[in-house]
Parts: structure tokens; C-alpha cells; sequence
């Protein structure tokens, strides 16, 4: 037996005829040309998939904006590769005696699992494609269930306390607040450090009053937190620990704080911003609004930003009083400047730098109303007098900052949301708000703003460029096809490609958001770049049956169409599996992958590892049963089928 088999071996091998070079450069040109406009269109499909990245502004358009560019660059360069180098390659390395495909066990074995089931599917058409549309309309429901929101939270690893109290607060009882909720804040073992502040810091760009409190909370690391415990488990132990009279909680992250206010000019997730003319009626539209906002599912810290409540000193001079002491309104006015707010003397020069010094009473002077009662007036007939002699001297209540935007006074309600999704909270929160904005006075309205804001802008923009993306993938399709009727019947089938990544963002639990659709444009581009080889192959198979049969109704029947297609279909079994593993292998383990950034790389990744999935099924079994029908209609009514031309 062993020598049977040595023997067989060295026939094959003295029976083997090198191929001609002409003839091996002529068999790699066309493969080359068959090949390669179908895998430039589908670069240039891919490249117009990512337009609404490209078209995407604000936050969103700032992180994903690299990732387009950098995938179309290299799509680009893909593509004139693909028609320059890669058949030069093929010409250098493709030499010497080649193994037939099903010398190959892994694709014999591919192949003879393939084959029971395409011709399953082929025989139970019908059940075929009602399996793959009731799978399309489950997944439709599924989808528009989900939560919305801008972008999915990204864990930063540490929390924003920023607490506000009442305006009117002292110093000396801020402080005191500040130290109270620090030693509660350090009590929860999960935190490392405490760092917080009260009042703005020694920047223009910060504008908090002293009744605002920030503090950073650093987290140890996970490994080092109780059993089961998570971020969110922690924040709502601080939240119920840091429940102080007067105080009203906010908890956020730094970074993204940062960005919702330098972007939005509101410190929390969502703000409802109410214009008008009158500060008074602007807080009482506030306070009904607030009320309206309680009880909703999500709505948590929520806040009103005070108009009023603000301490003023009114010094109002009497002018008869100041006429019987010979003194005039300037006179009064030097004295409350030097005493309260300070009198420039002169300018010291330090360097470069310059300083102005300024002098006034000293504290005990001017710590009480009474004390300034007693500021002492000079005059020049009578000595000196009390200043409540010659001016009313009292406290009054006024707005402790007045916000505007556009010309308009600005009232604003914030609150943050948790354990819900964004768009599900406000959609609900507007629902609540539209009886009461039928009634507001003329003159005053509300806008919505935050992160809110943000997500609307983004979904108006993807809305927008969608239609005009479609357009230009039809056209590129026409072009890979020549043919309008299969450039529209392999459009048509990409939802059905995309029914994986549908079912996965479901049962994984991730709201909609600008990094899903980032995820099923990408996921897209892939199924649409396999789709063409597939009918790429298919029409080859074709173009070899009417070269062997002719192409009549009297030479073709259903059954040739039907082995043709099958044919040609498992000619592309293997580089799809090859193209559905490594993008598996490539994705997958970001699913399991944890820290900083994963939390946004999850949302992109979740759609395309199921819709990998099921494009590859699709694309395998449901693309060649569709072109086989089409094939089978053309010859039924037009006596020959239509052979598109697969060469460059």
C-alpha cells in the first residue's frame, strides 16, 4: 500500500505540465479584472457609507471625525492597490504546482456542509425568505424599543460632586458644608481621595458664585472595591449620604461636566432653558416647571437655578437730610466707597506686573447693618454724624446672578439623568411640559439644551445625509453592475444583513446613540462590499453556463440555472468565511475588554459582530436563492437570461 501511494505521487508529479507564462499572465489578468471592479466599488461604497461621520459636528464629530478619516485614507489607498500592486504581486508569487481547492480539508468540509443547505433553502424558498422578513419585522420593533441618547457614558474613573446651596450662604457656612460633606464622602471605602471647593477659582473662564460647590472624588481601583459593588452602587450610597438641609446634590464626572458647559453652558446632562422679560415671572415658570419635572422616571438632581434670594445693601440717601448738613450726594457716596467696597489710592509696580492699592474699614467696621449705621459722616458744621442720619440703610433680595442669552433674560431648571435613557426622559419630560407651555405668557418660551441638544442636532444630521448616501451607494452598485434591476435587488437586501447587529445592540442592552449608528455605517460598508463578490461570482457562473448551453429557453432549463448558482455560490464560501473570522477575531475581544474608553468602543463593536453574523448567512444562502429567482423570471418571460458583464 505504501508503495502504491509513492508510486501514484511520482506519476502525478512526472505528469504535470508547467503552464505557459502567457498563458498563467493571461489567466491572473483576468482574474484581476473580474475581480477588481467589484472590490473598487465596493471601497467607494464603503468610503460614501462614512459620509455622515464626516458630516457630524460638535462632540460627536470630534471623536469619530479621526475614525473616518483615518478608515477612508486607507480605503483609498486599498483601492488603487487593489488595481496597481496586487495583481503584480499575484504575477511575482503565484508560480509552481497549486493544489486543487478540494485537496483542502478544512474546505471540503465547508463545502459539504454548504451544500445540503443552500439546496434546502432553494427548495423551501418560500420558507426561506418569510424566515429572514419575520426575523426583519421582529427586529424593526426591537430597534425602536431601544433608549436613546447622544453618546453612551464613558467612565472616567472619578466623580464631580457639585452640590449647590442657597445664595444668600456665608463663607464661614460654606466652608463648614464643605468639610461636613468631604468626611462623608471619604467614609465610603471604594473612595481614595477628596478634593473640593467652594466659590470660583482665579479664572475668567469660571464664574461660580460661592454657593456652588465642586469636589473631586477619586476612585481606588476596582480591584479593591466590596464584592458585586459598581459605580453606579456607589453613587447613589453618596447620594443618600450627602443629604444635607438647604443643599442640593449633583453628581456628574469632570470631563464631560466640562465639555456640557463649555458647550452648552449647562453643567448637568439636560437644562431647560426659560426666556423672558421679567425675572420674577421667568422664576415662577422655573418653580412650575420644577414641579412638573417630579416623579418622572430618570429625573435625578434636579435643580432651579435661583433668580432670586441674592443679599443686597441698599444705602438710599435722603436728600433733605443731606441739604441741613451742607453736604451733597458725593460727599456720601466717598464715604460708603472708602468703607465697603475699597478706594484706589495708587498703583505699586512689581517687574512687570502692576497692582493697585486700595483701602477701606476694616471688618469690624462693616460686619452688621448696625455697624454700618454708625459709619461716622463728616460735616462741617455739625462734626461728624452717623450715616443713618443723612441715608436708609437696609437689605434687600435681588437675583444673585442675572443670565442672558440672545438679549433675553434666562431662567434655567437642571437636572441629570440616571438609571434611564436620555431621549426616553425628556420625551416624557416634554410630554409632562405641554399643557403648561400652551399657557405661558406671551413673550416667554423654553428651549431644551444639555446633551439633549446635542443628541437632536446629531439625529437631524444622519436624517439629512442619509438619503444622498443611499443615492450615491445605488449609483456605484449601477456602475459595479451595469444593471439597475440587480444594483436595486442587492440594495434592498442589506437590511436583511443588518438584522444581527439589530438583535445584539437588544439583548446586550445599549441605548441608540451617535456610536451605534457609527457601528451599522461600518457594518454597512462590509455587507455591502460582500454582497457585490458574491453577485460577482454568480454572474460568472452564469456567463459559463450560456458559454457551455447558449442562452435560449430551449438550451437552459430551471435545473441548469439552479446547479450553476450553487456553483457559483460556494466559489465564494471560503474567502467569505475568511472575511466573516477575521472580522470576528478583530471585534470580539473588545466585547470582554474593560477601563477608560470601553465604554464607547462597546456600542460601535456590538452591531457589527452581529450583523457579521448574520450578513454572512445572508449573503451565503438568501443572496444566491434571490438571484437564482431572478435568473429563473428572466428566462420564464424573456426566453433568455441576462448576462451582466463581470470584467473590468
Amino acid at each position: 500500500m505504501k508503495f502504491l501511494k509513492r508510486k501514484i505521487k511520482i506519476t502525478s508529479r512526472n505528469s504535470y505540465q508547467k503552464i505557459p507564462e502567457g498563458v498563467r499572465m493571461d489567466i491572473i489578468e483576468k482574474s484581476s479584472k473580474q475581480v477588481s471592479r467589484g472590490v473598487f466599488f465596493s471601497t467607494v461604497i464603503i468610503i460614501a457609507s462614512f459620509l455622515p461621520v464626516f458630516m457630524l459636528t460638535g462632540q460627536e464629530g470630534k471623536l469619530f471625525g479621526p475614525l473616518a478619516f483615518t478608515k477612508t485614507f486607507i480605503l483609498a489607498v486599498d483601492a488603487i492597490l487593489v488595481l496597481t500592486l496586487a495583481p503584480v504581486l499575484i504575477s511575482f508569487f503565484m508560480k509552481g504546482r497549486f493544489r486543487n481547492e478540494n485537496a483542502n480539508p478544512i474546505n471540503r468540509f465547508l463545502e459539504r456542509m454548504y451544500e445540503p443547505v443552500i439546496r434546502a433553502c432553494i427548495k423551501w424558498r418560500k420558507t426561506t425568505i418569510a424566515v429572514n422578513i419575520i426575523a426583519l419585522l421582529i427586529s424593526i420593533p426591537l430597534v425602536m424599543s431601544l433608549g436613546k441618547e447622544f453618546m453612551p457614558p464613558l467612565d472616567e474613573g472619578s466623580i464631580l460632586f457639585m452640590p449647590v446651596t442657597l445664595p444668600d450662604v456665608s463663607n464661614a457656612e460654606v466652608k463648614r458644608i464643605l468639610q461636613v460633606q468631604d468626611k462623608l464622602i471619604k467614609s465610603v471605602p471604594e473612595v481614595a481621595n477628596v478634593l473640593g471647593k467652594a466659590g470660583r477659582a482665579n479664572t475668567a473662564t469660571d464664574n461660580s458664585p460661592i454657593s456652588m460647590i465642586e469636589t473631586i472624588v477619586t476612585l481606588k481601583p476596582k480591584s479593591e472595591w466590596r464584592v458585586g459593588i459598581t459605580k453606579e452602587a456607589i453613587i447613589n450610597e453618596l447620594n443618600s449620604k450627602l443629604q444635607i438641609p438647604g443643599v442640593t446634590n449633583g453628581l456628574t464626572q469632570p470631563i464631560i461636566n466640562r465639555i456640557n458647559m463649555l458647550s452648552t453652558g449647562i453643567r448637568t446632562d439636560v437644562g431647560i432653558k426659560v426666556f423672558g422679560q421679567n425675572l420674577d415671572t421667568i422664576n415662577a415658570l422655573e418653580q412650575k416647571i420644577r414641579t412638573a419635572m417630579q416623579g418622572i422616571e430618570g429625573v435625578k438632581d434636579l435643580y432651579v437655578e435661583p433668580i432670586t434670594g441674592g443679599k443686597y445693601i441698599d444705602i438710599n440717601i435722603k436728600r433733605d437730610e443731606i441739604g441741613r448738613y451742607g453736604l451733597s450726594i458725593d460727599d456720601v457716596n466717598a464715604i460708603v466707597e472708602s468703607a465697603l467696597g475699597g478706594m484706589k489710592l495708587t498703583t505699586t509696580v512689581e517687574g512687570r506686573q502692576r497692582f493697585s492699592v486700595n483701602a477701606r474699614f476694616g471688618q469690624d467696621f462693616r460686619d452688621n447693618i448696625q455697624a454700618l449705621k454708625q459709619l461716622q459722616v463728616q460735616t462741617m458744621s455739625a462734626g461728624p454724624i452717623p450715616l443713618e442720619a443723612v441715608a436708609d440703610i437696609k437689605i434687600s433680595e435681588g437675583p444673585p446672578m442675572i443670565s442672558s442669552e440672545n438679549a433675553l433674560l434666562r431662567g434655567t431648571v437642571l437636572f441629570n439623568v440616571r438609571d434611564r435613557d436620555l431621549g426616553g426622559t425628556v420625551e416624557e419630560a416634554r410630554a409632562s411640559l405641554d399643557k403648561m407651555i400652551g399657557k405661558m405668557p406671551k413673550g416667554y418660551f423654553i428651549e431644551w439644551s444639555g446633551q439633549y441638544e446635542n443628541l437632536i442636532r446629531s439625529q437631524k444630521t444622519l436624517k439629512l445625509i442619509l438619503p444622498i448616501v443611499l443615492l450615491i451607494i445605488f449609483v456605484c452598485m449601477y456602475f459595479a453592475f451595469h444593471s439597475a434591476r440587480e444594483a436595486f435587488f442587492s440594495l434592498i437586501s442589506i437590511p436583511f444583513a443588518l438584522i444581527g447587529g439589530a438583535f445584539m445592540i437588544y439583548f446586550w442592552g445599549v441605548n441608540l446613540s451617535v456610536a451605534v449608528a457609527v457601528g451599522f455605517i461600518a457594518l454597512f460598508g462590509l455587507a455591502v462590499e460582500t454582497g457585490i463578490v458574491m453577485v460577482i461570482y454568480l454572474n460568472d457562473a452564469m456567463q459559463q453556463l450560456v458559454a457551455l448551453k447558449g442562452n435560449s429557453r430551449e438550451t437552459i432549463t430551471r435545473e441548469d440555472i439552479r446547479e450553476y448558482v450553487i456553483a457559483g455560490a460556494a466559489k465564494r464560501l471560503r474567502p467569505k468565511i475568511m472575511t466573516v473570522s477575521v472580522s470576528l477575531f478583530a471585534l470580539i475581544p473588545i466585547l470582554w475588554s474593560t477601563g477608560v474608553g470601553s465604554d464607547v468602543m462597546k456600542p460601535i463593536v456590538l452591531p457589527m459582530v452581529g450583523g457579521v453574523l448574520t450578513s454572512a448567512t445572508h449573503i451565503l444562502l438568501v443572496t444566491p436563492l434571490i438571484f437564482l429567482m431572478t435568473k429563473e423570471y428572466e428566462l420564464r418571460k424573456f426566453g433568455k437570461i441576462d448576462v451582466l458583464d463581470v470584467k473590468h
